[in-house]
């Protein structure tokens, strides 16, 4: 067996894009400084719904003020476009307006785009621009908006509904409910969460008007889409008239990926004034401005038979769409009821699936879209099927899992796995767990006063799903390589993975491999990050480039060391002649005359035929404090299948970084909006809490991989799946404790202190505890 590369596929290489990021050496939208630019800022409204008339006259007279934009100066272009739709009986969207002509429908809609030479001046003419508000009835909240007689975001939407479709069989649910022995059922809310990336949105528009072409410099998970939406879907122009350059980016998680209307604003402020525009979005804007993530209402049903097996599933979810659909909005809960059968054999599935607007701020993809919101609903509703018929939470999973013999197995939704040993990961997350031994802890617990509890949750979910994406691998003349390619990272490490695969062939260290990412100008196409599809997709371009460049090259090197092809290899940036020590280097070749330039780069293009599936076990123990309602996470434990591992030491951080979200999510966070007046009530960190390092445990993480038999390199994709497994995985251990102690069998995310307290309390009166 030969010995592994250095620095090649499975190896803990360290992030190579670390070493300027920690010094502060790092270039974010924000860095970028053209002068003379001028500033902007958005004007927001204070109402969740209101009609609207607006006089800026007097902030244009402003000192400093070069333009104010308003409804009727943009009239004419296109709205904001949502790119999911059915193919049959497709829905009618609502028009999502660059600024909305005369009636706003969420806080923090858009009502005009100021621009002056300062910020400060900027400001004050925000100040100054006055607008006259007849506040309307808004409506927020799911419950709230689908009631008879509840406030219309839309006119043409009765009862709020966007769309109101099933998916599955439901003739055969029906038909496995009525022959089941016992029915488990559970009422979730997933509450509405807001991303705060570290770097809140940016750009920077620059116009050249002898050529009347624009660039815009932004913060985004992919400059390709990005530009093309904003020249033909709003500015209609060619896509030749704007370069879209993405810098560093700090943090995406989806809700870097779609468009605004501050980029469009932009460009228009640039054409108009020939200057260049700045924008720098506050803490502020991003909780009002920015699309959010989650906001499910669901209520689940599970079949069973009287020994434990899961005869059928039902469902009825509903997605809140907020008040504008956004790029890929309807298809979150749409999309992600996919994966709600999970890894379970259930024949008999239905889900009923409703899109609904409220007054409140779009909903789109965040870490995970939607597969961590159908994870979170089955796995809340195998642990109820297990105190339904008395089972323990392991017991019944094993009993149900898809069996390895059984791949490809396709669901009841007609997804495709193709492999994965379900029962062996969440037999090594137990053993690590120590949870047979578990009890005794719980004992030790319980004499100190506070209560134990233990939980796991077993996912999968589909990634790799994005499209088709290009990379160009290319021989520098110093014989370094630079791979081309349209994905774009935003702290995922893609600089260190591309440069892994690249190592596998060549035997080059990280530091010789360039990665080119996000800009239009020199990336001829590209699909941006999204999914989880960088490796599973990008990385099979890289790898296959990568191969081909390398024949090519061993094609030249035959002919300056006059051997045959079959008898050359490469190694440590050299092609050389098999047991000689006759070589000649990549930078000798890059520079032999005459050499035809085509051969010193490869490209190749691969899209995804069907989804990678990865899958794993987390584990979770917690401890809580009922006298104060406190919950602290003492033991976590992840095995997880990702097929191939790439690199361990950036698995392990992606996956920890996606466990702690949920972690964020299943205890603290929560978007809250006022039922009376539809305000955003948490709209700074002071009422919007986000996990903090000691919030979470230590991690103990290993992998149980099978091989993707779909994917050329094996790997299923890793970026979302910590934030998959570890919503329910903290909540089922939260309910364990509360069930064991005080028959409390269900708490909604977040188990805050307080709603902790309270529900114990509610219990110790009902049950007289």
């Amino acid at each position: 067996m030969a010995a592994p590369i250095k620095f090649g596929v499975g190896q803990s290489v360290r992030r190579k894009e670390d070493d300027a990021l920690i010094r502060g050496k790092g270039r974010y939208t924000d860095d970028v400084a053209p002068q003379p630019a001028l500033h902007a800022l958005m004007l927001r409204s204070p109402h969740a719904h209101a009609k609207y008339t607006i006089e800026a006259s007097r902030a244009r007279s402003m000192p400093g003020v070069a333009l104010i934009l308003t409804a009727d100066d943009v009239k004419d272009l296109g709205g904001l476009p949502c790119l999911f739709n059915f193919e049959v009986d497709p829905f009618t969207g609502p028009p999502y307006p660059i600024l909305p002509a005369d009636e706003v429908r969420h806080v923090g809609d858009a009502v005009a785009f100021v621009v002056a030479d300062t910020v400060d001046h900027a400001r004050d003419a925000l100040e100054a621009t006055e607008v006259k508000w007849n506040p309307l009835p808004a409506v927020v909240g799911l419950a709230n908006a689908v009631k008879k007689g509840a406030p219309q975001v839309w006119p043409d939407k009765p009862g709020n509904v966007l769309f109101d479709v099933s998916i599955g069989d439901k003739k055969a649910a029906e038909a496995a409910f009525a022959k089941a022995h016992a029915v488990a059922e559970v009422h979730i809310v997933n509450p509405r969460v807001v991303t705060n990336f570290m770097e809140t949105r940016a750009a920077v528009c620059e116009y050249d008007a002898k050529n009347d072409h624009l660039t815009l410099t932004v913060g985004s998970q992919g400059s390709h889409r990005l530009r093309d939406i904003l020249c033909q879907n709003v500015l209609k122009i060619p896509v030749e008239k704007m370069r879209v350059i993405c810098p560093d980016v700090g943090g995406g998680f989806g809700t870097k990926l779609f468009p605004y209307r501050e980029y469009a604003l932009m460009a228009v402020a640039a054409r108009k004034l020939k200057k260049t525009i700045k924008w720098t979005a506050d803490r502020a804007e991003h909780f009002m401005g920015d699309a959010q993530g989650r906001d499910n209402v669901t209520v689940a049903r599970m079949a069973l038979a009287e020994d434990g097996r899961f005869l059928g599933m039902d469902v009825d979810l509903m997605g809140d769409m907020g008040a504008y659909l956004s790029t890929f909005g309807p298809y979150i809960p749409h999309g992600g009821a996919g994966m709600l059968p999970g890894l379970y054999d259930i024949q008999a599935f239905h889900c009923r699936v409703r899109t609904v607007f409220t007054n409140t701020v779009p909903v789109d993809a965040y870490r995970g879209a939607g597969r961590p919101e159908a994870a979170y609903v089955v796995e809340r509703l195998v642990d109820a099927a297990a105190r339904k018929l008395g089972m323990t939470p392991d017991a019944i999973r094993r009993k149900n899992f898809i069996s390895p013999k059984a791949m490809p197995y396709t669901t009841a939704t007609g997804k495709v796995y193709d492999s994965g040993d379900f029962t062996a990961h969440v037999k090594r997350a137990m053993e690590i767990a120590g949870w047979k031994e578990f009890s005794k802890r719980a004992r030790i617990a319980k004499k100190q006063g506070l209560v134990r509890g233990i939980g796991l949750a077993s996912y999968v979910e589909v990634c790799g799903t994005m499209g088709e994406e290009t990379a160009n691998v290319a021989l520098d003349p110093n014989g370094d390589i630079t791979i081309l390619i349209g994905t774009q990272s935003s702290g995922q490490g893609h600089q260190t993975a591309y440069a892994q695969l690249v190592a596998e062939q060549f035997g080059l260290p990280p530091e010789r491999v360039h990665i080119l990412q996000g800009d239009t100008d020199k990336i001829a196409t590209g699909l941006g990050t999204g999914g989880s599809a960088s490796i599973p997709t990008g990385g099979v371009c890289v790898q296959r480039a990568t191969h081909d460049l390398g024949d090519k090259l061993k094609e030249i090197a035959a002919q300056a060391l006059e051997a045959g092809i079959g008898d050359l290899e490469i190694s440590s940036g050299t092609v050389r002649v098999a047991g000689t020590d006759r070589s000649i280097s990549f930078a000798d070749l890059a520079r032999r005359p005459g050499i035809d330039p085509s051969k010193l780069n490869a490209s190749s293009t691969f899209a995804q035929a069907d989804g990678t599936y990865p899958n794993g076990t987390h584990i979770a123990e917690v401890e809580i404090d009922p006298a104060t309602g406190i919950i602290r996470i003492v033991n976590y434990v992840i095995v997880d299948d990702f097929g191939v591992t790439l690199n361990p030491l950036l698995l392990a951080g992606q996956v920890h970084g996606g466990a702690m979200q949920g972690i964020g999510q299943a205890l603290m966070e929560q978007a809250v909006y006022s039922d009376k007046d539809g305000q955003l009530v948490t709209g700074t960190f002071m009422d919007y809490a986000l996990p903090r390092a000691s919030d979470g445990p230590s991690f103990v993480f290993e992998t149980h991989n099978v091989p993707c038999t779909t994917n050329p390199l094996g790997v299923k994709g890793a970026g979302e799946a910590g934030a998959i497994g570890s919503c329910p995985a903290v909540v089922n251990a939260i309910v364990e404790g509360l069930w064991r102690e005080y028959k409390i069998d269900h708490i909604d995310m977040p188990a805050t202190p307080e709603r902790v307290w309270i529900t114990i309390r509610e219990a110790q009166r009902q049950h007289r505890i």
